[in-house]
């Protein structure tokens, strides 16, 4: 079966377009957000809002607390689950997302990552979580010429196969098997013109912070959440962590989201520049989202052949 799957940087508007099409077109969306399976941290993970999610059901919302780690490989199972449900029930699923190894989990399979040794795992994650985000990040690229990015934790899994295993993770994916999902992807990429991009980064930064993002922060760890926890190692989250614990000034803190946000999303556009198999359509996001919605359903039901 051939699923659409809208995907692009953050703040580019996914969500927003994904609602449009499910105005048109009888879907269930599946969301292929590495931050948004976390419980309690709708803010800082800019979840769809009430009124979105009642435009179409979701499914990979909220699915796991923040203190526990959520795979690939497990997205790639539960994603295929849903998706032969919504089948099923005669409607079509939608994939939608930023996180681009969640769509290549399901629609490429992944490798059998070798079983690593628990306690010298443990010892080199405290270890990594101690060091700013991006020397794990030139750690992994030295590590694995294969590596892309992808965020901490996914340069943390490079830089422990790599280590404890004495292999790249990306020449263990070169002889992945084929995927269990049965599905093919149809690409659309959501793109914008990087001073607007930066201009939405900028206003949805102030928006979250003023809807409370720094308190949702804060009861997670009052919680027992800890702050070096999968669900809090996301943009937004370490820098608040930062200002709770007196590491970042409230004045600098707005401005250091911003900052870390853009970073990541130009990682996202390099990744789906260049990692994505299949059919690609690409939308500049500066259209209206009614126009876009048209291009999308058009070009899957032609591309699908309904």
């Amino acid at each position: 079966m051939l699923v659409p799957v809208l995907v692009g940087p953050t703040g580019v508007g996914k969500t927003a377009l994904a609602t449009a099409i499910a105005g048109r077109l009888p879907v269930e969306i599946v969301s292929a957000d590495s931050r948004q399976v976390y419980r309690g941290l709708e803010i800082g993970t800019a979840a769809p809002t009430p009124a979105e999610r009642a435009a179409a059901p979701y499914h990979g919302l909220g699915v796991v607390d923040p203190a526990e780690r959520y795979s690939a490989g497990r997205f790639a199972r539960d994603a295929a689950a849903w998706i032969a449900g919504i089948v099923a029930r005669g409607r079509t699923p939608l994939v939608v997302g930023g996180t681009g190894f969640y769509a290549r989990a399901l629609f490429d399979g992944l490798c059998e990552e070798p079983d690593l040794d628990a306690e010298r795992r443990a010892r080199l994650g405290v270890w990594l979580r101690a060091r700013p985000a991006e020397r794990a990040d030139r750690w992994a690229r030295r590590l694995d010429r294969g590596f892309r990015g992808g965020g901490r934790q996914r340069a943390q899994r490079v830089i422990e196969v790599a280590l404890l295993a004495g292999r790249s993770l990306s020449d263990l994916q070169t002889s992945r098997p084929a995927p269990p999902s049965g599905v093919r992807p149809w690409y659309v990429v959501l793109t914008r013109d990087r001073a607007a991009l930066h201009d939405r980064i900028a206003r949805r930064t102030h928006a979250m912070l003023a809807a409370g993002w720094i308190d949702e922060c804060r009861r997670a760890l009052a919680a027992g959440v800890a702050p070096t926890a999968p669900g809090l190692s996301a943009v937004g989250y370490r820098e608040i962590v930062a200002h709770l614990e007196g590491r970042l000034a409230a004045d600098a803190l707005e401005a250091a989201i911003a900052q870390a946000t853009r970073q990541y999303a130009k990682r996202q556009e390099t990744w789906f520049r260049h990692q994505l198999s299949g059919p690609v359509l690409r939308l500049d996001a500066g259209e209206t989202v009614d126009a876009l919605a048209a291009v999308v359903v058009s070009g899957y039901r032609a591309a699908a052949g309904a």
